[in-house]
């Protein structure tokens, strides 16, 4: 199994669940990935952890604005959250949340490239995010699906320092990766030609299961809903799901 101290800056480092029924998405997440969660903690806010045998791997809490879908936030390790802030704002994107301190856990903020999508920054101080990786019950994969790609490979290596490879550039698959010497950190994805109108460019988070069939069918009696089916690809069989609140995430079983 993928274990780490701390990722390495540029890389998914956390997911925090925005959801307007909390009890139920404890429920809902340990029926289909095995999560178990801490009760609210009201001194930061009645913020949950998920934990994947006794290992924190996600966090959830209530809607902290009114009028914004339930959703999944992906946080990016940097070591100096107000300067990957500055660079985000030169680069043309917005704030959303400013740097903050996070008790003696760490700093975040939260922003946004010019196509809209949301990520998070995480700058750890006593807590580096989640340790394990890449195996069922944890975080798999981070990726953006965007409608200017281009513009939005272009600002998140200049908020991250992201060293990026093509792995693939034509009108049917446009695909760049971050990378850390031979391990892949994140994608970036071109959604123009298939996201749906209305929706807009975001990150998706893909959470590893054993089985995807198994893990859809848990989601559907679990009240959640399939948005595209599973799929065998080349890098597992996948599929697109949502819990019942209508946060949306992928599921993958690696081949």
């Amino acid at each position: 199994m993928p274990t780490r101290d701390r990722a390495p800056n540029g890389a998914p480092c956390w997911v925090g669940l925005i959801t307007s029924d909390l009890e139920g998405a404890r429920a809902f997440y340990g029926d289909v990935l095995g999560w178990t969660s801490s009760d609210p903690d009201p001194d930061m806010g009645g913020y949950v952890m998920f934990s994947y045998e006794g290992v924190p791997v996600a966090g959830g809490s209530g809607p902290m604005a009114p009028g914004i879908p339930d959703h999944w936030d992906i946080f990016i390790a940097t070591s100096d959250v107000e300067a990957a802030v500055a660079r985000a704002d030169a680069e043309g994107g917005s704030v959303i949340t400013p740097a903050m301190q996070v008790g003696d856990l760490g700093k975040m903020a939260l922003v946004a490239g010019g196509d809209g999508a949301a990520i998070g920054l995480w700058e750890p101080h006593g807590f580096p995010g989640f340790t394990r990786y890449a195996e069922p019950g944890t975080v798999q994969w981070c990726e953006l699906h965007t409608t200017g790609y281009e513009d939005a490979v272009a600002f998140n290596t200049a908020v991250f320092g992201w060293t990026t490879r093509t792995m693939s550039d034509t009108p049917e698959f446009r695909y760049t990766v971050a990378v850390d010497g031979e391990e892949n950190l994140a994608g970036v994805m071109d959604g123009s030609t298939w996201l749906p109108e209305g929706v807009p460019s975001h990150w998706t988070a893909y959470f590893g299961v054993a089985d995807t069939d198994a893990a859809v069918a848990t989601v559907l009696a679990s009240g959640g809903s399939v948005l595209m089916p599973a799929e065998d690809t080349p890098y597992g069989r996948l599929a697109a799901v949502a819990d019942p609140t209508g946060a949306a995430f992928r599921i993958m079983q690696a081949p």
